[in-house]
């Protein structure tokens, strides 16, 4: 029951992260498909770790035939096998210059009614399909080729290249396939990034095993950027998510009880005119201004030598908030 408290407590947390990177800055993400995306993620984790899909299903509460039906219905089109629902009515609605709700629904009824209105209301909330109209007389067509180029240069690349420096930084050597997935991008897309990236020095290519990877050596965000937060965000969550599953990894090795993997959250209560404020507000300014230094002296020092090719990573993230209490102001879950 333990595990089970913290798993909700977590996933509780994860939601309110996400519903406020949804509502970020006047945004309005479309969150259509994200419950199928958090379990299919779950689903490739679990195999990935060696969990049987038996075993799998035993963990969703739902026998193996439903499990692996409905890793089905979210990985491919029941009725175009193949292809993801999601591709299959864009591509429908694309080949029309008008689709009636009603002819979409009969010629995807071999899935889920529910599913394929929800496909249709995330392309329209991503702007790829338009509607008119209102219940069963809906109709949709497909943005043109000017309203995409517009759609595009309205929202900007503004963070998308630092995101994709993250990506790389973090996971290691990719292909264009492999960064294509995680990025949610099509291939043409992800090639002109990844030549403006290469053409400007911030990552390198690899060519080994006749197989063309991508890397990149280094990830800064300067303070206060105003692009290139989503990337910061990215690399602080995924920082502390991978201390910790190395610590969950090591928990029976007695060695992990140094200080070497690990993490601690202090909680301190001031107010106005407490004599150790302002030590206490400056305290993640020290912390940045003494890993920098100490950074700086590392990539000095390294800038010299060969790194080999067996050498640690140290990942080591700072964050500090400020929670008002008292006087009206409630401690809301952050």
């Amino acid at each position: 029951m333990t595990i089970d408290l913290l798993i909700q407590a977590i996933v509780r947390q994860t939601t309110i992260l996400i519903a406020q990177l949804a509502t970020s800055r006047g945004v309005r993400a479309p969150l259509a498909q994200v419950a199928n995306q958090v379990f299919l993620d779950l689903v490739t984790e679990l195999e990935r770790q060696g969990v049987s899909r038996k075993v799998s299903a035993d963990m969703f509460g739902v026998g193996l035939r439903t499990y692996r039906r409905k890793i089905q219905r979210m990985t491919e089109s029941s009725t175009d096998r193949g292809r993801s629902l999601w591709e299959a009515v864009l591509e429908y609605v694309q080949a029309r210059t008008m689709a009636r709700r009603v002819e979409v629904l009969n010629r995807f009824s071999g899935d889920d009614e529910a599913q394929v209105k929800a496909v249709l209301h995330d392309l329209c909330e991503s702007q790829l399909v338009f509607s008119s109209g209102t219940g069963s007389s809906t109709t949709y067509r497909a943005a043109s080729e000017d309203e995409l180029v517009a759609l595009q240069h309205m929202r900007g690349a503004e963070g998308m290249d630092e995101l994709l420096l993250a990506l790389f930084y973090r996971d290691g050597q990719l292909t264009v396939d492999e960064i294509a997935q995680r990025a949610k991008m099509s291939r043409d897309e992800l090639e002109a990034t990844l030549a403006r990236l290469l053409a400007a020095g911030r990552i390198d290519r690899i060519e080994r095993d006749d197989t063309t990877r991508y890397q990149a050596s280094a990830l800064v965000i300067p303070l206060g950027a105003s692009a290139g937060w989503e990337a910061a965000i990215f690399d602080h969550f995924k920082a502390l998510v991978t201390t910790i599953i190395c610590r969950l990894r090591d928990e029976h090795d007695t060695t992990a009880l140094s200080d070497r993997v690990g993490g601690s959250t202090y909680t301190i209560d001031v107010w106005a005119g407490h004599p150790l404020a302002d030590e206490v507000f400056g305290s993640l300014e020290r912390i940045r201004a003494q890993l920098s230094n100490l950074r700086e002296r590392v990539e000095a020092f390294n800038g010299e030598k060969e790194i080999p090719e067996t050498n640690t990573r140290v990942v080591i993230y700072a964050g500090q908030c400020l929670i008002g209490e008292g006087n009206g102001q409630s401690n809301h879950d952050e």
